[in-house]
């Protein structure tokens, strides 16, 4: 796992679960080619009052070997009273990104999950008005749990490491 530059790093297509948006009758969220950012897909929770909209617009993308980029613009309100990112913000997007790699992976249907477990280990302080980059992948599924890890940069730089474990949810939501 490497950092990504944002800037010139296009992955090639995928021909999974990337080759058609999620439409708005399949659940929570959109999840639509962005013409603006060739190769990203918009990720947007239908629902804008639940709190994954505090960090704002987000996108995503997979690559052919199931590794996942969720990507952040963070602005002052992500910030924290020394003017990086609040840890709470790195910590919700690592969260999300979890999630998102899942679904895109097809590990994770339109039911609902958990956050059974979440470790980080912060590198250095994140920048506000730097794109931040979640890198997630699979390590490893059985039928009740996801086990995931990733790194979170800027330009290339890891500033967090981490590691979660989704539970899927054997009922589903109403």
């Amino acid at each position: 796992m490497s950092g990504t530059d944002v800037s010139t790093a296009i992955l090639p297509a995928d021909t999974g679960a990337l080759d058609r948006p999620l439409s708005s009758d399949e659940g929570d969220f959109d999840c639509t080619s962005d013409p603006a950012r060739p190769g990203w897909l918009r990720w947007t929770l239908k629902d804008t009052g639940r709190f994954n909209s505090v960090l704002g617009p987000m996108w995503a993308r997979k690559a052919e070997d199931g590794m996942v980029h969720v990507l952040t613009e963070p602005g002052y309100l992500q910030g924290n009273l020394s003017n990086n990112l609040h840890g709470g913000m790195i910590l919700t997007q690592i969260d999300i990104a979890l999630f998102v790699c899942a679904r895109l992976n097809g590990s994770l249907g339109e039911g609902p999950g958990v956050t059974l477990d979440l470790s980080t280990h912060f590198y250095g302080a994140g920048k506000v008005g730097v794109p931040t980059i979640c890198e997630v992948e699979i390590l490893r599924e059985t039928g009740r749990f996801i086990f995931e890890r990733g790194l979170v940069t800027q330009n290339g730089e890891s500033i967090c490491a981490f590691t979660g474990t989704i539970r899927k949810s054997s009922v589903p939501r109403r």
